[in-house]
């Protein structure tokens, strides 16, 4: 454990530890650093601060795709030997579907994406 540094442990509903655990593993954080970022904007306003340029996503999911995508990113990691979050699987996604649509505009299908 770092300098300065204290451990807080609390027991808190079952249904609250899941979606914190979901949050701040689709952020890409550890625990320990999503907890003190948490706490820090709670008692510092609570004014998330974003790097310049930067948008918020967030969505809901039926549990059975939840499950389904959580085994493909372990399988990936496993296969790549590199951990593959959430976050970087979905921004995949978009980012090859928005070259996709730009491609097919560019080939004169007309689609104008702005």
């Amino acid at each position: 454990m770092a300098e300065n540094q204290k451990n807080l442990c609390a027991m808190i509903p079952a249904e609250l530890h899941s979606r914190v655990r979901t949050a701040q593993e689709q952020a890409g954080m550890t625990l320990s650093a999503y907890i003190t970022e948490l706490l820090t904007n709670y008692y510092e306003g609570g004014t998330e601060k974003m790097e310049k340029g930067m948008r918020t996503m967030a969505f809901q999911m039926p549990e059975e795709m939840f499950i389904r995508l959580k085994k493909l990113l372990e399988q990936e990691s496993r296969r790549t030997g590199k951990k593959l979050t959430q976050k970087e699987f979905v921004l995949g996604l978009i980012q090859r579907a928005l070259d996709e649509a730009e491609r097919e505009g560019a080939a004169g299908h007309g689609a104008d994406l702005e």
